[in-house]
């Protein structure tokens, strides 16, 4: 299995030996470093890759959040930390999961396993995803959405009945549903396969909308429609 290379950021003692002796217990588990201060771990984060880190959220001189606003990390997040209110927050910053502490070795490995479940293949049984709107999470059936167009900053989500704005990313909705349902045709779009009318001229037909696709996404859009 190939190593997963993790930091640790915590600025307690007890919790910080607490991961360290459940990392040493995951054979594919490796720690580059283990800091109880963000800034430092924040200058090692700049100059290394790291595919996983386990970040406290309260500590004094840089809280999670701030450190996580603060660079472009592709890797995975897991949150430790003793205060549940950071739960949206950290779904907004996409975290692989959210760990409240005192947690236990099998909480623990449940985490892992979320980061192993990120390199396989998404299975076309899923139904719905969660969008965040505002400040709620709002249930969204795949069957219901006609495509998803993007506007600067934002994402909107044209639905059957309505539509939903959202700061969620394209990469984030490519990680999350199956592309053999929901699809990107070019930058600023993805689009439901089930909801296309027709095709021409580099163009599709949704419903009274025409949407573009792009040669960097032709290809793999292709290969999607004609496996359908």
């Amino acid at each position: 299995m190939t190593k997963i290379n993790c930091i640790i950021i915590e600025d307690e003692p007890l919790a910080l030996e607490r991961a360290k002796g459940y990392i040493a217990k995951v054979s594919y588990l490796q720690l580059l470093q283990a800091f109880n201060n963000p800034l430092d771990g924040l200058a090692y984060l700049k100059q290394n890759k790291v595919d996983l880190i386990f970040l406290d959220i309260k500590m004094d001189q840089l809280t999670g959040i701030q450190l996580l606003e603060s660079i472009s990390f592709k890797g995975n997040v897991i949150i430790t930390t003793a205060y549940d209110e950071y739960a949206i927050k950290g779904y907004e910053l996409n975290v692989t999961d959210y760990l409240l502490k005192p947690y236990t070795f099998e909480r623990f490995l449940q985490a892992i396993d979320k980061i192993q479940d990120l390199d396989k293949p998404i299975k076309s049984t899923r139904e719905y995803i969660f969008i965040k709107t505002e400040n709620r999470l709002e249930k969204v059936n795949l069957e219901d959405i006609l495509f998803i167009e993007g506007m600067r900053d934002y994402r909107r989500i044209h639905l059957e009945n309505k539509r939903i704005m959202t700061l969620q990313t394209f990469t984030e909705f490519e990680k999350n549903i199956p592309s053999s349902k929901i699809c990107r045709v070019q930058k600023s779009f993805m689009v439901s396969v089930n909801k296309i009318e027709s095709i021409e001229r580099k163009r599709i037909k949704i419903k009274d909308n025409y949407i573009p696709f792009s040669d960097s996404y032709k290809s793999k859009f292709l290969d999607i429609i004609n496996n359908n």
